[in-house]
């Protein structure tokens, strides 16, 4: 089984641990330098990368880097027991609501983004989280 790690870009590195333990609870577990630093208390850890803006992200890429509110199809999901609490948490601590609370057969999920333009969820699962959508098999 391959071991996930999440790494995520940030242009101001005080900014980012600060926004990380007080939005989501998370807690410092290793600081390798000043560009690298390991957060611990989701399942998988999460190492924010100081990365300055308009650089490139790899050799030949088509756009530099931007901390402005970007897509990409890929982002985090962090289950939470209480999505109201969670959210002012991560509101007190700089993230902007994109979408208010919807619900859905697995729980409530809200869309927010980090003051570093990464998009992320908060959900609290009900019931059977996302085994409610599972079909029945008749087996």
């Amino acid at each position: 089984m391959a071991r996930v790690l999440i790494n995520l870009d940030v242009d101001d590195m005080e900014r980012a641990v600060a926004f990380y333990t007080q939005a989501l609870g998370l807690d410092v577990g290793r600081r390798f330098d000043g560009e690298f630093v390991e957060l611990l208390g989701a399942e998988s850890p999460i190492y924010l990368l100081l990365k300055a803006p308009d650089t490139q992200p790899f050799a030949g890429a088509p756009h530099l880097r931007s901390y402005e509110r970007h897509w990409t199809p890929v982002h985090l999901d962090f289950v939470v027991d209480d999505l109201d609490a969670s959210i002012a948490q991560a509101l007190a601590s700089g993230a902007a609501v994109e979408s208010e609370p919807t619900r859905h057969a697995y729980g409530r999920l809200a869309l927010l983004r980090d003051p570093f333009g990464h998009g992320f969820c908060l959900l609290q699962f009900e019931g059977r989280g996302y085994d409610e959508l599972e079909q029945m098999t008749g087996d």
